[in-house]
């Protein structure tokens, strides 16, 4: 009987062993060749996303210095702004709900099922998105009046024909995303890592084009341009070589197929509004607040991505990998790790941005229209808006890990938390002066991360016990 046990010994994972025995002989310790192949899977996709952030950020300067130069802090800034800007949020909720509900999902299966269900997923998130783009194309006027009340009258009709231009890419945004999760299980980052790149190339190259004939409808034009190039860009990639002959029929019901995005839609809904609470709010500040305020947004979103996508996008899929092994404390430990690193680094970034606020500002926008005023009220604005990337950043990476392990109730609580704080804050404050126009949504982040981390730490206890039962 012990001998069969010392066979078998060999069996048990080289991370669950004890190593102490190895040690105590001097002996090196022993190699987990499955954690060193999935550090290395980690770095490649992270290395790969990086550039795709690093050069959609670098043109989205461009975009942003572009349309600082061309239009300033004015009212016809604002139209562009409360158009792409909602637009700009309702296809990244999209892309989020899309990538984060399904890679884990398509990871689960091989094979022929899993393009059984590639397909399933391409055939009815199609219709769904479609509608959405019709009810945005045809509401569109009463959209902006929702989401922009306090907008010139003057420029209300071209905030809304540029709303319908923009919008048609929400189509596009969405069906890239399934594609996206598709290469994502196969590990394949680069089509998908270019997504902003492609969308910033063709929307500098639409306004300057356009700009003599169009004038502010070129921005318009390009972004939903983009947005389809990238779209047959991932769809040719996740199409190429794949066999789509004699598969089996999906065993899943639209309704499950429905359901599971249906949580990160939510989530990633919440974070939305906390934003499209505060331009809407912009709006009553003044002409050129909303504007403003977007520019500001460059400043948050691009420290936001370096923190965020990077990490996520190649790490969330071995966390689900993980967690279909029943091998939670792995999971655990590459979280901890990962909220522990961020935090350091938000903050010290958080702090150089604060403290170099208006040079930069400057030396990027200040030409053309935008005039040394226009710097004036972006540095403002900026001053209570900039600390929002810390808890953005820290709440958004504790929740997509959360939703990798299939916890998804306590990311959908605290998502509903900034926007409610905000609301709080903001119309408690009722001060429309620049630099208390971000105030309310930092806060609110901030407090979404503390309450999502206290929560999942204070469970991560049971959750264990109940993995460790089920094994």
């Amino acid at each position: 009987m012990r001998r069969a046990r010392r066979e078998r010994q060999p069996e048990v994972p080289l991370s669950t062993q004890d190593p102490s025995p190895a040690l105590a002989v001097g002996g090196p310790p022993p190699v987990d060749l499955e954690t060193k192949e999935r550090h290395q899977i980690l770095l490649k996709g992270g290395l790969t996303i990086g550039a795709g952030i690093i050069t959609g950020n670098i043109l989205g300067f461009v975009r942003v210095a572009l349309t600082a130069y061309l239009l300033g802090t004015h009212s016809r800034a604002d139209s562009l702004a409360v158009a792409v800007g909602p637009i700009d949020s309702l296809n990244a909720v999209l892309i989020n709900s899309m990538v984060f509900a399904f890679v884990p999902m398509l990871t689960e299966r091989n094979g022929a099922d899993r393009t059984a269900l590639y397909l399933q997923l391409t055939r009815l998130f199609a219709r769904g998105f479609t509608a959405l783009t019709l009810a945005t194309v045809v509401f569109a006027s009463w959209l902006i009046t929702v989401l922009a009340p306090g907008l010139d009258p003057h420029y209300h009709d071209t905030a809304a024909n540029l709303l319908r231009i923009v919008s048609l890419s929400t189509l596009a945004a969405g069906m890239a995303a399934i594609h996206a999760a598709m290469l994502y299980t196969d590990r394949r980052f680069a089509p998908s890592a270019f997504y902003q790149a492609v969308l910033n190339v063709f929307t500098i190259v639409g306004a300057l084009s356009l700009w003599r004939v169009f004038g502010v409808y070129g921005f318009a034009v390009g972004y939903s341009v983009g947005a389809w190039v990238q779209f047959g860009v991932v769809w040719y990639s996740a199409r190429r070589g794949l066999k789509v002959d004699a598969l089996p029929r999906c065993d899943l019901d639209w309704h499950k197929i429905i359901a599971r995005p249906g949580t990160i839609l939510v989530y990633a809904t919440g974070l939305a509004l906390n934003i499209t609470f505060t331009r809407a709010y912009a709006t009553h500040a003044g002409p050129g607040m909303a504007a403003a305020l977007d520019y500001c947004m460059r400043g948050v979103t691009v420290p936001l991505a370096f923190l965020v996508n990077p990490v996520s996008n190649s790490l969330l899929p071995e966390i689900a990998r993980l967690r279909a092994q029943f091998r939670l404390r792995e999971a655990w430990h590459l979280i901890d790790k990962t909220i522990a690193m961020a935090a350091l680094a938000a903050v010290g970034g958080c702090g150089i941005a604060l403290a170099f606020r208006r040079p930069v500002i400057e030396i990027m926008f200040q030409r053309g229209s935008f005039t040394a005023e226009s710097t004036m009220l972006v540095t403002a604005v900026f001053l209570g808006l900039g600390p929002s990337m810390v808890g953005w950043s820290l709440l958004e990476l504790t929740s997509r890990s959360l939703f990798s392990l299939e916890r998804p109730l306590l990311p959908m609580i605290a998502a509903a938390i900034p926007v409610v704080v905000n609301v709080i804050v903001t119309l408690s404050a009722r001060s429309p002066q620049p630099q208390f126009i971000g105030v309310g949504a930092s806060l609110g982040l901030l407090v979404g991360f503390v309450f999502v981390f206290i929560a999942a730490t204070m469970s991560r206890k049971n959750w264990l016990r109940s993995s460790e039962l089920q094994t």
